[in-house]
């Protein structure tokens, strides 16, 4: 007696889904195009269509893993392609805690959890993820290379608008001076020191463990005419052993492992002159502080996220003091909605450097999972001004984000030839 093949999903998923959706609605349509809706009432809402009717089989055994991996594979898609929608009401309904996955997405968590980021597993894991080449982060990133969360003063604000606000804000919160000497540990592609050395007269002194990073910013450098204030050198931060009047970390701190986070705290205050303060902008998170186990597995090695008392508490234990905290949220989900956006309107050039399907709808699905964590679930986007003293001056009227009296421009010499115009959010 043959037995008929089930194409769709358990009588237990069935159940779970029913239970669980009460914001928002879900409609799931089958191989055979059967439609099961789930949910109802009013918010967001989201069709999926699945082409593979081991689908539930393989989220249930591999959790966020199978997920998003099935996404990559074509597995599954989603009406409009607005993976945002359907991330949110799985956020919003709490449904990631019903599929946590058996063993296989256990043992990933674990195993990042085991692996400590000392220097070369740090290095191996910026090499996987920010030297794929200058020409892929180009192709999303905004004309300035900067690959962290803008400020957003406005909806209709442009990216490259959001990362200029973004380096104005940081500068006005460190007070910088001319003749400061500025450290900027992770300093990605230099768009901030270049900035600051423009607009404030600092020297600046950047770490990264990139190659292409350190490439491209030496050559932007020479471009503005800034060789001798501004030296990138590839190098482990706790390898750096100067003193500087000011210190920044800008999307650095969340890849240094919960092992180190002391140790980052304590060598960014060790390098502070007297009276000198730093800044930590760092993406944080109100739950676990081991992200999706998908985006440690194919984006993020080594990821492990604060929480807001962590840093106050070390900050404070390692003798200095927190003097500003804002939360940037909303602002990193606008960020990352505007990635997405660039790399949906290069996506044809971004697959002629050789990068094949699964892993464009990889980071496709990546791109929009960092939107959807910002918007509807614990992700956060910490900014925190600290010292090394346990009192210091911060002024009454800070004006960090203030720009009624005129957004801040990018300086002439950031808009020279070469790689494009940092002013541009267009195609490169």
């Amino acid at each position: 007696m043959s037995r008929t093949r089930r194409v769709g999903p358990s009588p237990e998923v069935l159940s779970l889904l029913g239970r669980a959706i009460r914001c928002g609605s879900l409609t799931v349509r089958l191989p055979d195009g059967h439609d099961y809706r789930f949910g109802g009432g009013g918010g967001l809402s989201s069709v999926v269509t699945i082409s593979d009717p081991d689908l539930f089989k393989r989220v249930l055994r591999d959790g966020d893993i199978g997920f998003g991996e099935a996404y990559a594979e074509r597995w599954w898609d989603v009406a409009d392609d607005d993976l945002v929608s359907l991330l949110g009401i799985l956020f919003v309904n709490d449904l990631r805690a019903a599929f946590r996955g058996s063993w296989r997405a256990q043992m990933v968590v674990a195993a990042a959890m085991l692996r400590r980021n000392s220097a070369r597993p740090s290095k191996e894991n910026v090499h996987r993820h920010y030297d794929l080449s200058n020409e892929f982060f180009g192709l999303f990133l905004d004309g300035s290379m900067t690959y962290s969360c803008g400020y957003a003063d406005a909806l209709d604000v442009s990216l490259s608008q959001m990362q200029l606000n973004k380096y104005e804000i940081i500068c006005r919160k460190l007070d910088l001076q001319p003749g400061d000497r500025l450290l900027d540990i992770g300093c990605g592609w230099g768009g901030l020191m270049i900035y600051a050395t423009l607009t404030r007269g600092v020297t600046a002194v950047g770490v990264t463990l990139s190659g292409e990073q350190a490439a491209w910013a030496r050559s932007w450098i020479a471009r503005c005419g800034l060789i001798g204030r501004v030296d990138v050198r590839v190098l482990d931060y706790r390898a750096v052993n100067e003193v500087f009047d000011k210190v920044v970390s800008v999307g650095m701190f969340e890849h240094v492992g919960v092992e180190y986070h002391r140790t980052f705290v304590r060598h960014a205050l060790d390098r502070l002159r007297p009276g000198g303060r730093a800044l930590l902008h760092t993406i944080g998170t109100t739950g676990s502080r081991h992200p999706s186990p998908w985006l440690r597995k194919h984006i993020f090695p080594g990821v492990a996220l604060p929480q807001l008392h962590d840093i106050a508490r070390l900050v404070t234990e390692c003798g200095g003091s927190v003097g500003h905290v804002d939360n940037w949220k909303v602002h990193y989900a606008e960020t990352a909605q505007r990635w997405r956006q660039r790399f949906v309107a290069n996506r044809s050039e971004i697959a002629r450097l050789g990068f094949d399907e699964q892993f464009l709808r990889g980071w496709d699905f990546y791109l929009q999972l960092l939107e959807a964590c910002f918007r509807y679930d614990c992700l956060q986007l910490y900014q925190v001004l600290f010292a090394g003293t346990r009192s210091w001056a911060v002024p009454l009227d800070l004006g960090f984000a203030d720009f009624r009296s005129g957004r801040p421009a990018w300086p002439a010499e950031m808009l020279v030839g070469g790689e494009g115009d940092v002013a541009s959010d267009g195609h490169r």
